[in-house]
């Protein structure tokens, strides 16, 4: 996986940051969801690097990054911060401006970091989410059922750890994983391993601070933007599964419209994880809109 990308850490916003980076061209930030790694990327990533200078993190407490302690007000686990990783490591590798893709939690983070970043970024492309602060104002049922992970996971340490340790690492990944109608068919071998091989306690423990941070801090952040009546300004591309559980109960284009300015999105025929399960139509819309 990867072929021709080189393996870096750099430094980020107070966590050492995991990454991959090829190619060449304008520079393009690629950043994972849950319970992934960037190696979720590995069957675009390369045709990506035809045309642009790839960089696939590892989000803070995800894959081979660092994964600070937490607690507290659960900030070192919030969008904003992990959007300052990324930035750092951006700037790190000489780059001013940038495209940016992400999935799931990835999108959330390239959510705030085009909110609190706007010099930096030039466009922004989401992958099967609506935003935060529509999502949780505005939960059907249905959603409530398929994504129960984000009220689980957020409760108080240590028992969403505990809970899925007894469980079992692998099993909780195959299971997570396992969406309804879709199945694991699209996952290859060698992902899998490697999203088998990152989740242990302090993996785990970082997630659950993840979505802590989800429905305490980051709520704070995005309510403060609707407030102020900020805005996303740059293009924006918004991706989404027919299949996925965020199709089944949210319309994604109608929801980012609130959010933002100038929005383009499509459905593709897939599940929550379009970059793995339809990984042509998912190379060609990015490629097409970052272009």
């Amino acid at each position: 996986m990867f072929e021709g990308f080189q393996t870096r850490g750099i430094d980020g916003a107070g966590a050492r940051i995991h990454l991959r980076v090829g190619g060449t061209g304008p520079p393009l930030l690629l950043l994972h969801g849950n319970p992934l790694t960037h190696v979720m990327w590995h069957k675009i990533a390369p045709r990506l690097a035809q045309d642009f200078t790839v960089v696939a993190t590892d989000l803070r407490g995800y894959g081979d990054s660092a994964k600070p302690p937490g607690g507290g007000d659960h900030g070192d686990y919030s969008f904003r911060t992990m959007a300052n990783d990324n930035v750092a490591v951006m700037k790190a590798l000489g780059f001013d401006k940038w495209c940016v893709a992400g999935h799931d939690r990835g999108g959330r983070v390239a959510h705030r970091m085009a909110l609190d970043h706007p010099r930096h970024v030039a466009k922004v492309a989401f992958l099967d989410i609506v935003p935060t602060l529509h999502m949780l104002s505005n939960i059907p049922l249905k959603w409530a059922v398929d994504s129960y992970h984000w009220f689980f996971m957020a409760q108080p340490h240590d028992y969403p750890e505990k809970m899925i340790e007894a469980y079992g690492f692998e099993r909780y990944i195959r299971k997570k994983l396992d969406k309804p109608g879709v199945g694991l068919s699209a996952f290859t071998p060698e992902a899998m391993a490697e999203y088998i091989r990152c989740c242990n306690a302090e993996n785990i423990h970082a997630v659950c601070e993840d979505y802590r941070a989800a429905v305490s801090i980051d709520l704070v952040h995005d309510r403060a933007d609707a407030d102020a009546g900020r805005k996303i300004g740059m293009p924006m591309l918004v991706l989404w599964g027919e299949k996925s559980h965020v199709n089944r109960s949210y319309k994604p284009i109608d929801a980012w419209k609130e959010r933002a300015t100038d929005v383009h999105g499509k459905m593709l025929p897939c599940g929550h994880y379009p970059a793995e399960q339809v990984p042509d139509e998912t190379c060609a819309e990015l490629s097409a809109f970052f272009r």
